[in-house]
C-alpha cells in the first residue's frame, strides 16, 4: 500500500525549483509513476506528511510569531537545493 494517496484535484500551486541527486530524482519519478501522478504532487504531499508528523517541528512552529515569515505571493518563485 502506498504511503501517499493519488491526487484527486490539483490545488492552487506555486512553482519552485529543486535540485536532487540522481537517486532522489529517480525515486521521485518512479514514485510519481507508481501513484499515476506528477512529481510535483509527490513533493507537495511528502512535505505535508513530514511537517505533520514531526512533533519537534510542530513545537518550533507554534513558537514562531505569525509575521516572521511572509506567505509566498502568486507568481513568486523560490529555489530549494537538496543535498
Amino acid at each position: 500500500m502506498p504511503v501517499l494517496k493519488a491526487p484527486t484535484k490539483q490545488p492552487k500551486t506555486t512553482p519552485i525549483q529543486l535540485r536532487l541527486d540522481d537517486a532522489a530524482r529517480m525515486n521521485l519519478t518512479k514514485y510519481a509513476e507508481f501513484l499515476d501522478s506528477s512529481p510535483s504532487y509527490v513533493v507537495a504531499e511528502a512535505v505535508k506528511l513530514v511537517c505533520s508528523k514531526d512533533k519537534e517541528f510542530q513545537s518550533w512552529l507554534a513558537g514562531q510569531q505569525k509575521n516572521n515569515h511572509e506567505p509566498i505571493t502568486k507568481g513568486e518563485t523560490i529555489q530549494l537545493e537538496l543535498k
